[in-house]
């Protein structure tokens, strides 16, 4: 059910949810939902409330603020509406459940409180402390923080076994992930109340553990962090950076032009939070390039300029792309490509003749003695011989719209051309990137699955949850450690301790976990 465009009413309610209500794993449907903070996000909580049937109480500390959000919620219902998603009686119903609070004593019969106020440890705890005086010893206590640690809110309380972290995604009504946080003094039972209460509101929750970031801002760092690296390596510009990671990795949107549209103050200060609550641990160190972004004020589309401009009549710059080059007749194909194995049939099909020989490893041969490599942490100036040329990792190579190509400065043009013609042959764009260890896709799909499996391993999350957060939160095409398990684990963590020779800083080393996978893997085929 999508929360955005039906509101339910008493005679909607399932007998599954009828039952979970009544042996009290979810809050009742006339119960009333309390939410405290009328910004956007607190609009949204409250409107998934109210659509699922829910008296809804809105607070704000403003005077003026509830009644005002009170009536931007209920031209939202009018919207709905005017576009055939609503019928009227609907509305109606929805409208007369809908009520602002001028005070905070009006929320003393909420059966669930939610709080989505300004991320300031000291302002949260004092909100929870004076509801505490006023709500009953059994209401669930809830808060929205994003990078607040819900065990420090729920810290003073007189009842913290109550208080859990329910984390939505903006828009709220919209984005089907809610991240339900337990403290470490949060009550099981409280923490699956507030999971089956979400979970009747048709979002799809998933348990974490109160740790810097939760799930999605923790295992998301490196999609940022790699391409920024990237660029600061300058194998890269930006634009090209997007389009790899769209077109070849299957992200929705690229990490430059996503920074712009979240705000390059807000994705900074989220990726300086969580290096900083990691006691500075290199995995999440911020990036410098980033910094001088904000320090600028170039803070993206709300300024006006960011990584892109945003001004009117402005040019989005265009992604490198190799010009028309003569595609080779035939290759020949050394041992197993691995996840590019799919490659292969691809050349096939486009007329390419395929002469497969056994041999360590797996690499193509140009037709000029040129080697063509899978992307696995080297780099092209690494080797003897001049002639090697790295592609990099696609989430699907049939579907894929774009490859990435990468060579040393001394790769002929002869054996570079052979590779752009070989791609263009399959009806893909080619972007030829700088020499830069584990290209753009691959470097960052290795550590996405390093810092996921480390999370697991902590016992942040499960696998699955881990999986699904950053599928409906973030947006991935599948999940870290679903695309690790198909590019295979040690692999994975193989081309993680390449990139830890070249850069020693601690930050590519692979962690425990991946390597455990990897040698559970390893068994798995003897």
């Amino acid at each position: 059910m999508s929360a955005n465009v039906t509101v339910r009413g008493s005679d909607d309610v399932t007998a599954s949810e009828a039952a979970a209500a009544e042996a009290g794993q979810t809050v009742g449907q006339d119960r009333t939902v309390a939410v405290v903070g009328t910004g956007t996000m607190g609009q949204g909580i409250a409107q998934v409330a109210l659509v699922a049937g829910h008296p809804v109480r809105l607070y704000d500390s403003a005077p003026g603020r509830a009644g005002e959000a009170v009536a931007a919620l209920t031209a939202r219902l009018d919207r709905l509406v005017e576009k055939g998603r609503l019928d009227a009686t609907a509305r109606e119903a929805a409208v007369g459940r809908l009520h602002a609070a001028e005070e905070l004593d009006e929320l003393a019969d909420a059966a669930l409180v939610i709080e989505a106020i300004v991320e300031l440890l000291p302002v949260k705890q004092q909100l929870f402390a004076d509801l505490e005086k006023v709500v009953g010893d059994d209401t669930l206590l809830a808060t929205n923080t994003s990078s607040l640690s819900v065990t420090a809110i729920a810290g003073g309380l007189r009842l913290p076994g109550r208080f859990v972290g329910l984390h939505f995604f903006n828009p709220a009504p919209l984005l089907p992930l809610v991240e339900v946080v337990s403290g470490f003094a949060t009550a099981p039972d409280v923490a699956t109340r507030a999971y089956e209460t979400v979970k009747g509101w048709g979002k799809t929750p998933v348990r974490c553990a109160d740790t810097p970031g939760f799930i999605v801002n923790r295992v998301a760092r490196p999609f940022y962090a790699e391409a920024l690296r990237v660029y600061e390596e300058g194998a890269a510009d930006p634009a090209t950076i997007d389009a790899a990671l769209r077109e070849c990795g299957g992200f929705r949107m690229g990490p430059f032009e996503l920074t712009d549209l979240i705000g390059q103050d807000v994705n900074e200060a989220v990726t300086r939070s969580v290096w900083e609550s990691f006691y500075r641990d290199p995995k999440f160190t911020p990036s410098l390039a980033q910094r001088r972004l904000v320090e600028s004020g170039r803070l993206g589309r709300k300024t006006g300029q960011g990584w892109f401009s945003y001004a009117e009549g402005a040019e989005r710059p265009e992604p490198h792309t190799a010009a028309p080059a003569e595609a080779p007749t035939k290759i020949v194909v050394r041992g197993d490509l691995g996840p590019a194995e799919p490659l292969v049939g691809l050349f096939e099909e486009a007329g390419i003749t395929v002469r497969r020989k056994k041999g360590d490893g797996g690499y193509i041969v140009l037709p000029g003695g040129g080697e063509l490599n899978l992307a696995d942490g080297e780099s092209s100036f690494e080797y003897h011989r001049e002639e090697i040329v790295y592609f990099d990792l696609a989430l699907d190579y049939a579907r894929a719209s774009r490859i990435v190509l990468s060579a040393r400065e001394g790769t002929s043009p002869e054996t570079l051309a052979e590779a752009v013609g070989l791609f263009q042959a399959l009806g893909k764009k080619v972007s030829v990137i700088g020499d830069v260890p584990g290209m753009i896709v691959a470097r960052t799909v290795a550590m996405l699955a390093d810092v996921a499996a480390d999370a697991v391993d902590r016992g942040v999350a499960t696998a699955e949850d881990v999986d699904t957060a950053m599928r409906l939160g973030v947006n991935y095409p599948v999940g870290p450690l679903e695309w690790a398990a198909k590019v295979g684990y040690r692999r994975t963590s193989a081309l993680l301790g390449e990139l830890h020779e070249r850069y020693p800083t601690g930050r590519y080393a692979p962690g425990v976990g991946l390597v455990r996978r990897g040698y559970a893997e390893y068994a798995e085929d003897e």
